[in-house]
């Protein structure tokens, strides 16, 4: 698919006969190995002009301001492209293939597979507005300094000349009535990014000594600040007729796990497996509680752990945890830190605040940009006891910045972004790249982090139990009828969470039923981390299961399995 191409579909699919049947050709003349290697990268090339914003993101710079093509006719050609690609990818086999590559042609299915899951079977464009939220996410040219100021201007201002378009897509697209909760999350990114664009970008870009470009600037602006301001009325107007259908049922929720994670559960079994975490962490919980607050319930002992809050901003004491957190790795010999890279921490833009705390880390394509590890302010509209309580604890966020930094999310990314392979460098499940970050917040107490402090214990435990209730939340949101209301109760009552993250939490279950991969992925590690090391030392060879995880990508954790133990791996839960 190229972005904006009109053609009429049967000279469309005459052409793509031919290319396909020339590079079928191709194909045939080279080594079966090399042969995989080109079609990887014919693969990449193809997605980066189908979907240009994650090019971007990844450091592909010429496809700067390009937004993907949501068009009915340009969607219809995305998932065509996919469903032939998965074709040519199954059409490699085993004996013509290294382990190395079959394990890259099995990833490389799955991601496609997830791709379709989302585009056909759960219908993203057509029920959910977050499906547009990573194409119209500007961040890259104003958070990114991977170009002269100038530079990023004139991208920016070719991706805010796209924006009228873009929107008047997704008005096309998204059927009405509409969730009400993706009412809300469409409202949070609509009016967040008009706030961004008239508020925030003119500042960045004011340093620009171009008259002329300054003043393409303010005429792209203002149509992209008129557009979504419009997309967000439009929003406000789906209010009165909003319902309360957001659920994907059990068929599909199940296919999604299958699909996305390669993880082939009955209901049953996923839901015991979800209770059984949540109960483990509760009972640790209470230990911990006994120690520093005896004879108190659990809620008062939370509360008095989340009343530590920082002595300055969260910002400023996460960029403090974060040397704190660095050297421990490096002393406790967890995992070896590949780079001398080190990320920064910012307060987060008004379009991404419905959730926490979340780090932006350029792509492999990159070179010498910063990662960024933002943080959420509360919401103004909240009451002053909710803003309050939703400042997180010291305890709280020294997880939150494991999870995000050391040794989450950015140490997992210094590994992906050296991987071998394409496939391996570019393409991510939700179960490893979470389930990892998740991982480490209890890894790093196990391996001593806060010595012994109950009140550190505490910290870990609500975040655990945050994860918990994600993955209770979404079996019961998708699959068991269970209301908004009800889901926010449980955050309350059994992960201990504030009102505002309570509210944020239940809502983010409807339109990312996937969001309980955090504790699928941690528990799927912590398997494998077992029986890796059962015959390799047990505790003493955690650094070089660590390593050799991180080596591989973000793959499918059950591919991943057989991947380190072979065929005959067992079970991924």
């Amino acid at each position: 698919m190229r972005a904006h191409l009109r053609i009429d579909a049967r000279v469309y699919t005459a052409i793509a006969i031919l290319g396909i049947a020339f590079q079928i050709n191709a194909w045939a003349a080279q080594p079966a190995g090399k042969a995989w290697d080109a079609y990887a990268h014919e693969f990449v090339e193809a997605t980066f002009k189908a979907q240009p914003q994650w090019a971007v993101w990844a450091g592909r710079h010429e496809f700067d301001g390009r937004l993907p093509d949501w068009s009915a006719v340009g969607l219809r050609s995305e998932i065509e492209r996919l469903h032939t690609a998965r074709k040519r990818v199954l059409g490699f086999k085993d004996a013509a293939l290294s382990n190395a590559q079959r394990y890259q042609r099995d990833y490389l299915v799955t991601a496609i597979d997830s791709e379709l899951f989302w585009l056909e079977r759960a219908e993203g464009p057509w029920r959910d507005p977050t499906f547009y939220s990573w194409g119209l996410d500007p961040q890259v040219y104003i958070a990114r300094e991977y170009a002269p100021l100038a530079q990023r201007m004139r991208a920016y201002v070719a991706y805010a000349d796209a924006i009228p378009g873009a929107v008047e897509q997704i008005r096309a697209n998204l059927r009405t009535p509409l969730p009400r909760s993706f009412v809300r999350i469409g409202r949070i990114g609509a009016g967040g990014l008009a706030s961004l664009y008239e508020n925030d970008v003119p500042a960045i870009f004011k340093p620009v000594a171009d008259p002329s470009l300054q003043q393409r600037f303010r005429a792209a602006n203002d149509r992209a600040i008129k557009a979504m301001k419009a997309l967000d009325a439009w929003f406000a107007d789906q209010e009165a007729s909003a319902t309360e259908a957001f659920a994907l049922g059990p068929e599909k929720f199940l296919e999604m796990l299958r699909a996305t994670e390669r993880v082939d559960l009955p209901l049953s079994r996923l839901k015991e497996i979800a209770e059984r975490d949540l109960d483990r962490n509760l009972r640790a919980l209470r230990e911990a509680c006994d120690k520093l607050a005896p004879g108190q319930a659990l809620q008062a002992c939370v509360a008095k752990t989340q009343a530590d809050k920082p002595s300055g901003s969260p910002i400023e004491e996460a960029t403090r945890q974060l040397t704190e957190l660095r050297a421990f790795i490096s002393e406790r010999r967890l995992v070896r830190i590949p780079g001398p890279e080190k990320p920064q921490v910012a307060e987060a833009m008004p379009h991404e605040r419905w959730n926490a705390a979340y780090i932006r880390i350029p792509g492999p394509f990159e070179r010498n940009v910063p990662s960024i590890y933002y943080i959420s302010p509360p919401d103004p509209k909240w009451t002053q006891a909710e803003r309050e309580a939703y400042i997180p604890g010291k305890a709280d966020l020294l997880f939150t910045s494991a999870h995000e930094v050391w040794p989450g999310h950015f140490l997992q990314f210094e590994y992906s972004n050296r991987a071998q392979s394409i496939v391996e460098r570019l393409f991510a499940t939700y179960a490893f790249r979470e389930g990892w970050a998740h991982y480490t917040e209890e890894l790093m107490w196990e391996a001593g982090l806060g010595d012994g402090d109950p009140s550190v214990h505490v910290g870990q435990l609500t975040n655990a139990l945050l994860r918990n209730v994600r993955l209770v939340s979404a079996i019961g949101l998708h699959t068991g009828g269970m209301s908004i209301a009800e889901s926010e109760a449980i955050f309350r009552d059994k992960a201990f969470q504030d009102p505002g993250n309570a509210r944020q939490q239940a809502d983010r279950g409807t339109f990312d039923p996937g969001y309980g991969a955090y504790t699928l992925g941690k528990l799927m590690i912590r398997k494998l981390r077992d029986d890796w090391t059962a015959s390799r030392g047990g505790r003493e060879a955690w650094q070089a299961f660590h390593e050799e995880l991180l080596s591989h990508g973000s793959p499918p954790l059950p591919i991943l399995r057989k991947r380190m133990l072979g065929e005959e791996s067992g079970p991924p839960l």
